[in-house]
């Protein structure tokens, strides 16, 4: 006999089904953060492994100066990066002045100029035989130790080299803050008799502050992940030090000790970042958004900042790529051969391939989050996001180590029972170093997508679903086509990412496998710096499209936003 009280069997099907396909979706999910956690707890395993000589040997000579020259790298780049940043996205916001509507976009342009690229074309520029040196001596009849000149090979260097790329990242999220934020009380403050400047400092500053803390931050995070620069330039941190330790001392328990501590020091820097920013507590009291105020700075007023945002677009970008463009020129019938096309075509499919993968699981777990909302989908893109704020030395050490444990274990396998040998499955192949790109800039694509899916509304997917569309259709035929143009930024900045990317490739890559960004650093290393030039200027031609899109990205994220027509900008 029926049951009267049970719910119709098509309904307890749908349910279900629902609940089913919510289950496997949540642990798929929670498959893939594990999956990409497995560098960080295999370098965090390493602290229970017991001391070995070169350990005790790093700890009494060299660890110390792997500590203090992090240290005043990351407090350098810092005041830097906050200078320049700051006060640039300051005046492109809010300042009328002769070419700010060229200054707005441009000055994300050295965020395409890869650091140890810069830190090559000053020392060819800066150096005893660069031309300025050379000019000096022969305009005033100098010998070698005649006179002083700043050592561009010095920590002080580095950190000019890295605020100068490295800006960006602050410029980027300032400039954003300012743009977004409430019109009435800068409207206050002008009531009150506020200069430009008191406002900025007192209002626009402290609104804008948990913006800049993050941008500061991803830049001493760039800093601390840096090999190349800091390899050049002779300054002893910790990616250094573990190179040396992989490579030259053959210690890998004693590398893989020194890069859990470099990600002891990165995790404390995201926890102080997060614990700044809910400290906080400025908010916006009003919905009113409309044309931001523009201060009209005539005459010296206006060219002062003319020339306070010309300045850092000159050094770190017009500068080293006139540099590069010629020293490509001048060895171009040499360096532009099959190889070189080769190099480029490495490079390019390992970014194209890096960045596809990376967008589509941002794309899954970010839609995940969204219609399965709750502690675990929203742990799950946090834990798979962390790579970014890891150096890349970090994950290639936590990705060779597991990786070739299983190479090891089904070599062994298979030499016992079949007596045959598999190879370097894993380790050896272009397999390691997508899952070490996917790992480190995954954290790109979700907050790309993340936005993207923020700006479609709740309703029209439950008009959708009310349609009859599943899930998987409503993300197909809704919200791809509104969210085409992110897909597109998030798949290019991983792309452009990928292409920088040095200390991991170094690690990673397979036996006779190289990429422009392994090149570049192979040449200047042997002080060909004008033959590294077509490998540097491909790598820095690739980020300029990405820049641009991302700085058209900030001029429309203001709500109600009109663009400025003022002839004079």
């Amino acid at each position: 006999m029926a049951n009267l009280n049970a719910p119709p069997r098509s309904l307890t099907d749908s349910w279900l089904s629902r609940a089913v396909f919510a289950n496997g979706w949540q642990l798929s999910s929670i498959l893939i953060a594990v999956v990409l956690g497995i560098p960080i707890f295999s370098v965090l395993s390493s602290i229970f492994e017991p001391s070995s000589d070169t350990w005790q040997h790093l700890s009494e000579t060299l660890l110390n100066d792997y500590i203090i020259n992090s240290l005043i790298l990351a407090a350098g780049v810092s005041v830097g990066t906050f200078l320049i940043g700051v006060n640039t996205a300051w005046l492109t916001s809010v300042c009328v002045f002769p070419g700010r509507r060229i200054f707005e976009w441009a000055l994300l342009l050295p965020m395409a100029m890869p650091a140890y690229i810069i830190a090559y074309t000053y020392t060819g520029f800066l150096d005893f035989a660069g031309p300025i040196q050379t000019t000096l001596r022969e305009a005033m009849g100098w010998g070698y130790g005649d006179y002083w000149f700043p050592d561009i090979r010095s920590i002080e260097g580095a950190i000019v080299m890295f605020s100068l790329v490295l800006y960006p990242y602050v410029y980027l999220l300032s400039r954003a803050a300012f743009l977004e934020q409430s019109v009435c009380v800068l409207e206050v403050g002008r009531t009150l008799g506020c200069s430009i400047w008191r406002s900025f400092f007192t209002i626009a500053l402290p609104l804008a502050r948990p913006a800049i803390i993050a941008g500061v931050s991803l830049a001493i995070m760039e800093t601390l992940a840096d090999y190349g620069t800091v390899k050049y330039f002779g300054v002893d941190t910790f990616t250094t030090g573990i190179f040396r330790t992989w490579f030259g001392l053959d210690d890998h328990s004693a590398a893989a000790q020194l890069a859990s501590m470099l990600l002891g020091f990165v995790f404390l820097l995201v926890l102080l970042e997060r614990w700044s920013r809910s400290k906080a507590q400025y908010h916006h009291t009003t919905g009113k958004y409309k044309q931001l105020p523009q201060y009209k700075l005539a005459g010296l007023r206006g060219w002062i900042a003319f020339a306070m945002c010309l300045l850092p677009l000159l050094l770190g970008f017009i500068l080293p790529s006139l540099q590069l463009g010629q020293w490509a020129w001048q060895t171009h019938e040499e360096m532009l051969n099959s190889n070189f096309i080769t190099l480029t075509l490495n490079s390019l499919l390992l970014a194209a391939g890096a960045s596809i993968i990376a967008l589509i699981i941002a794309l899954y777990l970010g839609y995940g989050t969204r219609i399965y909302k709750g502690i675990i989908m929203s742990s799950v893109q946090r834990i798979s996001s962390m790579g970014y704020a890891i150096p890349g030395t970090v994950i290639a050490i936590g990705v060779i180590i597991p990786f070739a444990a299983i190479d090891n274990h089904v070599d062994s396998w298979l030499r016992q029972h079949w007596d045959i040998s598999s190879g370097l499955l894993l380790s050896g192949t272009v397999f390691a170093l997508l899952f070490a790109y996917t790992v480190r800039f995954l954290s790109v694509s979700i907050q790309t997508v993340e936005a993207a899916l923020g700006k479609v509304r709740p309703s029209m997917d439950d008009a959708a679903r009310s349609l009859g569309r599943k899930p998987l259709q409503v993300l197909r035929e809704v919200h791809l086509p509104i969210m085409k143009g992110s897909l597109l930024t998030a798949l290019l900045l991983v792309y452009v990412d990928v292409l920088k990317e040095l200390p991991a490739t170094l690690i990673l890559r397979p036996f006779n496998f190289n990429t422009l960004a392994v090149r570049a650093f192979e040449l200047a290393s042997d002080e060909r710096l004008a033959d590294s030039a077509s490998a540097a200027l491909m790598i820095v031609a690739a980020g300029i499209i990405p820049v641009i899109m991302l700085s058209r990205s900030i001029n429309r994220s203001r709500p109600g936003s009109q663009r400025n027509n003022d002839s004079t900008t």
